[in-house]
């Protein structure tokens, strides 16, 4: 593996403040502060993977460079509002949202649901990271946002390659693996992005809703996606659940999944109106 990309590696001087959308840094805080919060997300995962000792590297790797993205992520944010506070709002976003890192087992239900979890997580970031990057005008987010898309895509890589390795037999059943996919994507909506989007873009002084900010945070999300980036991200999935990615069931899901994703997004614009 060659060496990865750093911060300094991206053109900061290029930033040009006039292709600045403000719906765009607040996504970007909020995306900040998810991202760097990923040493809890390591203790979690070393917990269940405790006995998987060959799998430590490469979890201590990716916690690493989920780090690396949120660091970037915030860089960019100052730039665009030099009155963010980023290790400020990250200390309030920890205090407020807690992974169960005393845990032992997974809350997926075995290890092969975690792993089937984590690839689910990956297929919206990588996803999420490439409509940001053509969405956006602003050349130093698309050259930060394509980088982070492919690391995103590649961590998908190997927590699918580690979930074949680690079960090989296939053991959850298509059904089981279905369900938990759902049930993840539908976890977009957990306290987690809507406690983020708060911590990033408000003070103390303002009451946290629940409700309000993930509305506020789904309107900024969801307005930078076009097909092709859920379209890659459902055949990912399908992928993960082994399903072929292609063929008649891949495009009767992803046109599904679209014609959801432009319903809730009308719904959101109304509600935001």
């Amino acid at each position: 593996m060659g060496r990865h990309w750093g911060l300094d590696d991206i053109g900061w001087d290029k930033f040009d403040p006039s292709k600045v959308d403000p719906d765009m840094v607040m996504a970007i805080k909020t995306a900040s502060l998810v991202e760097a919060n990923s040493q809890d997300y390591v203790t979690y995962l070393l917990n269940v993977f405790q006995d998987e000792t060959w799998l430590h590297e490469a979890i201590h790797r990716w916690g690493v460079e989920e780090r690396l993205h949120g660091e970037t992520l915030a860089a960019w944010a100052k730039l665009a509002d030099p009155s963010f506070d980023f290790e400020a709002s990250l200390n309030r976003f920890r205090q407020g949202y807690r992974l169960p890192l005393d845990a032992t087992e997974s809350v997926r239900g075995s290890r092969a649901g975690e792993l089937l979890a984590r690839c689910v997580v990956e297929c919206g970031t990588s996803s999420y990271y490439s409509a940001i990057r053509d969405a956006t005008e602003e050349p130093v987010l698309k050259q930060a946002a394509h980088l982070i898309a492919g690391d995103e895509f590649r961590h998908y890589k190997l927590f699918y390659d580690t979930l074949k390795r680690f079960d090989p037999k296939d053991s959850l059943g298509l059904f089981a693996k279905i369900r938990l996919t759902i049930g993840r994507v539908n976890e977009a909506d957990d306290d987690e992005l809507s406690y983020a989007f708060y911590c990033a873009n408000y003070g103390p002084e303002v009451p946290y809703d629940r409700r309000k900010s993930i509305l506020a945070y789904s309107k900024r999300a969801y307005s930078n996606y076009r097909y092709g980036h859920l379209a890659r991200a459902i055949a990912m999935m399908l992928k993960a659940i082994g399903i072929s990615p292609h063929g008649t069931v891949a495009n009767l899901t992803q046109r599904g999944a679209w014609w959801l994703w432009e319903k809730r997004a009308r719904k959101l614009s109304r509600m935001a109106a």
